[in-house]
């Protein structure tokens, strides 16, 4: 049986749950534990697959194909377990699973309710999340006292009680500073405590997000007022260099020894935490020998995290060569009337995924620029397909080319439907217009044959890699031969 960390939060969201949740995890996996962590999302949405990024920020696609909650990105970045579908699970997710087992019949007739039946298929999926790990810690999205998580917070109230000694509750709560009383404030961490002890959960741990450090009075008061013991009150400070240091922070307090000695876990915690791999990630940001600016030309620009794993990953290329990495974020509606001096002083260029006609010729353009003005450019998803239109119509003369997702009637396809296939005449045969958004599309890991003498082959390696997919729309094979003729591989 797995032990169970349940992980919530409480006076304001984007407190970091899900970094705390991923860096404690970290530790443990240090230690020898086998680790995996879950999502429990309170919105309605089955996924965030159709939720707006500047909502919701980035869609995060498994390597089994679930368009899951950015937080499923951090724990891959932090863990070593890959995630998958049952890592994450939303209030759609479990009431669709919950209304299609009623429909079948499977409840013989009972009264469907919130408790036990919605309850139950929460837990259900906890344990089979779970099962064949050392430890799975349980994020619940949202804060303590909304509506909408009430069913996950009753579920891992019976799960606590269920688990016993094997199951323990950890919540990340703000302790804000008040600059014009030159004091920090306990009050809404006792408050957002007693609101959780009100339905019957308690915590053992409490995380005190802060941006000075707790004194040991007011450890002592907080512990006092939220029946948590003093030494499992814990001050939670803003990373100084980066959130890959959250690791060292947290076992500098000790965390790691309270959760397996509350679990029991000293027999399988078989060594001692070695962060030796965060403290060199950490030193190569910070003691970096060279640098380098990288423009990103999106369309969700205004939210950081829209872009996430992009923004993540670059930063981890340059670690190795200790290169830091500026990020310069560029709205490609800017760059539709072609004035494109914001790109002139860019090493690099990379246009990210996304969706619809907004945007989409600001892309082209900074994607024309640098390839004229012989800068690297990287073109992810719908990155991809404008450089494709982009050399399509500049290169090889193709006028009018377009993706069919803009122009259903462009002389030139290049990008079309996955569904979608053209007769003799370039003219549309089927076209999937009625089909819903939600789980339509190519999702999640696929091998790539890599050309032999082509960059992308050099630069991996390997002849076969695996990349993970999310489109509907693909190059169209038609193509292929005119613009390989023109030099795109």
């Amino acid at each position: 049986m797995a032990s169970l960390i349940f992980v919530t939060g409480g006076v304001v969201s984007s407190l970091g749950k899900g970094l705390s949740a991923a860096a404690l995890a970290a530790i443990l996996e240090s230690r020898g534990l086998k680790v995996t962590l879950v999502k429990l999302d309170p919105y309605l949405n089955v996924d965030p697959g159709t939720m707006s990024p500047f909502q919701h920020g980035e869609v995060y696609v498994t390597d089994d194909g679930a368009e899951t909650d950015l937080d499923l990105g951090h724990y891959e970045r932090f863990v070593r377990t890959p995630t998958r579908q049952l890592n994450n699970a939303t209030t759609g997710r479990i009431y669709s699973n919950v209304i299609s087992k009623e429909r079948r019949g499977d409840y013989l007739g009972a009264t469907i309710q919130v408790i036990p039946h919605v309850t139950n298929e929460i837990k259900d999926w906890v344990v089979r999340a779970a099962e064949g790990y050392d430890v799975a810690m349980i994020e619940i999205g949202g804060t303590v006292g909304d509506i909408e998580s009430l069913p996950f917070l009753e579920a891992i109230r019976q799960l606590g009680v269920e688990y016993g000694r094997n199951a323990m509750f950890m919540h990340l709560t703000l302790v804000p500073f008040l600059r014009a009383a030159n004091e920090k404030k306990t009050k809404p961490t006792q408050h957002s405590v007693k609101e959780l002890r009100s339905i019957g959960i308690q915590p053992d741990v409490l995380l005190c997000r802060s941006e000075i450090e707790l004194t040991e009075d007011e450890r002592a008061k907080i512990a006092l007022f939220t029946n948590v013991p003093k030494k499992a009150v814990i001050t939670a400070l803003d990373a100084r260099h980066s959130i890959y240091g959250i690791p060292q922070m947290l076992l500098a307090e000790n965390l790691d020894e309270i959760v397996i000695e509350r679990l029991g876990l000293e027999e399988k915690a078989v060594r001692p935490a070695d962060l030796s791999d965060w403290e060199d990630v950490v030193d190569r940001l910070v003691n970096t020998e060279h640098e380098v600016t990288v423009g990103m030309v999106g369309k969700y620009v205004e939210h950081h995290d829209a872009y996430k794993s992009l923004t993540e990953a670059i930063t981890h290329g340059g670690l190795r060569q200790r290169i830091k990495v500026n990020i310069k974020r560029l709205e490609s509606d800017d760059f539709a009337d072609n004035d494109l001096s914001a790109l002139q002083d860019l090493d690099a260029i990379l246009v990210p995924g996304g969706f619809g006609e907004r945007g989409f010729e600001g892309k082209v353009n900074a994607i024309r620029y640098a390839r004229e003005n012989g800068i690297p450019y990287l073109g992810i998803c719908y990155g991809m397909q404008a450089a494709v239109v982009e050399f399509a119509r500049n290169v090889c003369g193709l006028e009018g080319a377009h993706t069919t997702e803009i122009d259903p009637e462009t002389p030139h396809p290049v990008i079309g439907l996955i569904t979608e296939w053209l007769d003799a005449s370039g003219k549309v045969e089927t076209r999937d217009e009625d089909s819903d958004l939600g789980g339509t599309m190519r999702l999640g890991g696929q091998e790539c044959r890599l050309q032999e003498g082509s960059l992308s082959r050099s630069l991996y390696g390997k002849d076969i890699i695996r990349e993970r997919h999310r489109h509907r729309y693909e190059f169209n094979n038609r193509y292929r031969d005119e613009v390989r003729k023109h030099g795109m591989v």
